[in-house]
């Protein structure tokens, strides 16, 4: 039997949230629950594998907007103090349990030891940075590290402002070399989200291959040959690679995934909302704002509060009947495929990073085990999208069809009846970027850098993060906020500008806060420009 191959991708992405102004800020949280309980834990799975000698090979994309922030000196510190206040609520959970809560009391310990261990590899392992984990793991050959869209924008929505996508790419490439000292091969479509001409902006930027959504290649016009078990040729020669639907969903959907076994632990039974004020408030956000301290004691169990504690032995055997059943599924597909395919078939498997420790708390447990169980098979392996285009250097040449990973397969998620009104106000502000890359094209000091700020407002204003957030009814009067403020604070350089002016005051308060993108440059946005011009 041929082999199956397995190409995992993991977007690592976050919202640029920095607030240097506030000595707490809730939003901030996010990243520092992503670093704790996915990027750190990651690592060490990672690590303790190459240790062992366990062949492995897995391609992840970080988002530019995550690399500034973890490469951030404030926003490391802030981690540090965030994993401190959780480490003191971690020995009074051990006494609290050991006194009222007894079968809570070795999860709570092991909470414990799991934040001390993070603070002594965040220290000592990766001096505060752990990009520098992620660089090695590449280096010794056991990760592809790739970049998506500089604040991970929805990039079907922006189509008509060839300017706005080019500046999307070509900023992210050069904040991957930044941070990883290397050109990146492979692009993240930020939501799986492509039209058809997109793939000549990523060419563009010498990007060799990208993912996509399952029905981009079921849609086209042009019969597919090999379904979506090998990638397609784009008619300018970049590869695009479709999401396997059915392996993907066993673990990704919220119906009857992995995750929604009875006997994981339940994500939103929190202590920071299960007991009494005056015992968590030192550990929560002022005034008396709740939030998630990552000390979880109930198992999903069901529906509605009446929740079972969670018991980890029970969470383990069901992580390797999982593992153990994805495996199956994958022979059982590779043998429906025998002899259909013309050569080894290959299943992109992509997932949002952040799915394994934070949102599924044993994502993590489930992925270490199939990467050791496949390294013990001879009929399946897993690989790197460029390894298999090195195998396989001829693919059939097709165009695929506008998709999506969201709801529907479009873009109703990122504009329906909740967000749509988001776009006519971004795309006002990038046709007025447009016309003062045009106006005031190549100007120095001062009037560079309001000009390139208003650039790198216009960018922060596209990130998918708001559209969703505000879908998803979430935290959308943050995400409504950070929109509007963007929006006017390009409209603070643009009617400066119109008066030939620099509000100077402004900028470096400006500069102050939004530290990302140090290289941009706002003449991207001049379509006139022989230099940026894109001639797709």
């Amino acid at each position: 039997m041929p082999r199956n191959s397995l190409g995992l991708i993991l977007n690592a992405h976050m919202p640029y949230v920095r607030h240097p102004e506030y000595p707490r800020f809730l939003e901030e949280d996010w990243l520092f629950e992503a670093i704790g309980e996915t990027y750190l834990p990651l690592l060490r799975m990672f690590r303790k594998l190459r240790e062992e000698g366990v062949p492995f090979r897995v391609t992840m994309s970080f988002s530019p907007t995550l690399c500034a922030m973890l490469s951030d000196p404030i926003l490391q510190g802030r981690f540090t103090d965030y994993l401190r206040l959780h480490q003191e609520l971690g020995e009074k959970e051990v006494e609290r349990c050991t006194q009222e809560q007894q079968p809570c009391l070795p999860l709570a310990k092991s909470y414990l030891e799991m934040i001390n261990r993070n603070l002594q590899e965040y220290f000592e392992t990766y001096q505060c940075n752990i990009l520098s984990g992620f660089r090695d793991l590449e280096a010794t050959g056991h990760l592809d590290l790739i970049t998506t869209a500089a604040t991970h924008a929805y990039l079907p929505l922006y189509h008509e402002y060839p300017s706005a996508i080019n500046a999307q790419i070509e900023l992210a490439v050069q904040s991957h070399i930044n941070h990883f000292k290397k050109r990146p091969k492979g692009f993240w479509l930020p939501e799986c989200g492509y039209f058809p001409g997109l793939e000549e902006y990523l060419q563009k930027e010498e990007l060799s291959y990208f993912q996509l959504a399952a029905q981009a290649l079921v849609l086209s016009e042009e019969p597919v040959k090999r379904g979506n078990y090998a990638p397609v040729t784009c008619p300018n020669g970049v590869a695009a690679f479709a999401r396997d639907y059915h392996l993907t969903n066993l673990v990704w959907s919220n119906v009857e995934g992995y995750p929604t076994d009875p006997h994981y632990r339940e994500f939103y039974r929190d202590i920071g909302y299960d007991l009494p004020m005056e015992y968590i408030k030192p550990y929560i956000h002022s005034p008396e704002v709740r939030v998630f301290t990552g000390y979880k004691y109930f198992a999903i169990t069901g529906k509605g509060n009446d929740k079972k504690f969670y018991v980890p032995e029970l969470a383990r055997r069901k992580v390797q009947e999982h593992a153990d059943n994805f495996i199956y599924e994958i022979r059982q597909k590779g043998r429906k495929l025998a002899g259909l395919l013309d050569r080894e078939p290959f299943y992109t498997l992509a997932f949002d990073a952040e799915l394994f420790g934070h949102w599924w708390f044993e994502g993590l447990d489930w992925l270490e085990s199939v990467l050791r169980k496949v390294s013990q098979t001879d009929d399946m392996l897993f690989e790197t999208q460029l390894d298999y285009l090195k195998r396989y250097p001829e693919s059939q040449v097709l165009q695929p069809a506008i998709s999506s990973w969201g709801e529907g397969g479009y873009s109703t998620v990122w504009a329906g009846g909740s967000n749509v009104w988001i776009y006519r106000h971004v795309h006002k502000a990038i046709e007025r970027m447009e016309e003062l890359a045009i106006r005031f094209g190549d100007q120095g000091s001062l009037k560079q850098r309001f000009l390139n700020q208003a650039a790198r407002e216009v960018l922060l204003s596209m990130a998918s993060d708001w559209p969703f957030i505000i879908h998803n009814g979430t935290s959308s009067s943050y995400a409504e906020k950070r929109l509007k403020e963007h929006l006017g604070n390009f409209n603070v350089v643009y009617e400066n500008m119109c008066k030939n002016a620099v509000n100077t005051e402004w900028l470096v308060k400006a500069e102050k806060r939004d530290i990302v993108f140090p290289d941009i440059d706002y003449n991207m946005f001049n379509q006139k420009s022989n230099r940026n011009r894109y001639n797709g």
